[in-house]
């Protein structure tokens, strides 16, 4: 029975990876207004019904694409965190990495800049809120395992997960000069809020 069980959940699970893989493929040319259910499933070969069953409705699905986009991101910061040296290195290199990456995915990309792409926008900001939480997460937890002694580590995440989207959603910088922007302003937190 428990064959039966991990064979069914190995083809859900696989089933909702080709849907989500199609939803990203189709997302930077049509954007949430023109992304099609029906295009969706005819992508994947099954039908609409299965896509709503599966997520609900078109909202849930691009918001399940802007998490599994977000997870691959956490993963890339994750390793330049945990390489890092440390904490100043690490937000630099995680900044660098979060912009030149943002800037080669093509969902973000379109999000940040094209017309088909603009309603995606949302997504990282002001519907953004379960992606910066889950960044917001992953920066804590590296900000309390590295500095104990930093009086709130929640406010100086915020600050350097809202800095460096401010950089994405208005690439005025480099990335190597919007992570220098970042860490300078999160030196200058960290420095007045460690508890001596």
């Amino acid at each position: 029975m428990s064959q039966v069980t991990s064979f069914t959940e190995r083809t859900k699970a696989s089933l909702r990876e080709q849907l989500l893989d199609a939803a990203t493929d189709l997302l930077p040319a049509r954007g949430y207004a023109g992304l099609r259910m029906a295009d969706v499933a005819a992508r994947v070969g099954v039908s609409r019904q299965t896509v709503y069953n599966e997520f609900g409705g078109k909202a849930a699905l691009v918001q399940a694409v802007a998490l599994r986009t977000m997870a691959e991101f956490a993963e890339g910061i994750q390793r330049r965190l945990d390489a890092a040296a440390d904490v100043l290195t690490g937000v630099h290199d995680a900044t660098v990495f979060t912009i030149e990456h943002a800037r080669r995915n093509r969902l973000v990309a379109a999000a940040l800049g094209t017309e088909a792409g603009e309603d995606l926008l949302p997504y990282l900001t002001t519907r953004g809120e379960p992606i910066l939480r889950a960044a917001g997460e992953v920066a804590v937890a590296y900000l309390r395992e590295r500095l104990p002694g930093l009086s709130d580590p929640d406010f100086v995440a915020e600050t350097q997960i809202r800095l460096t989207l401010s950089y994405l959603v208005l690439p005025t910088h480099t990335a190597q000069e919007a992570a220098e922007g970042v860490r300078a302003v999160l030196a200058a937190l960290i420095h007045s809020s460690t508890t001596e």
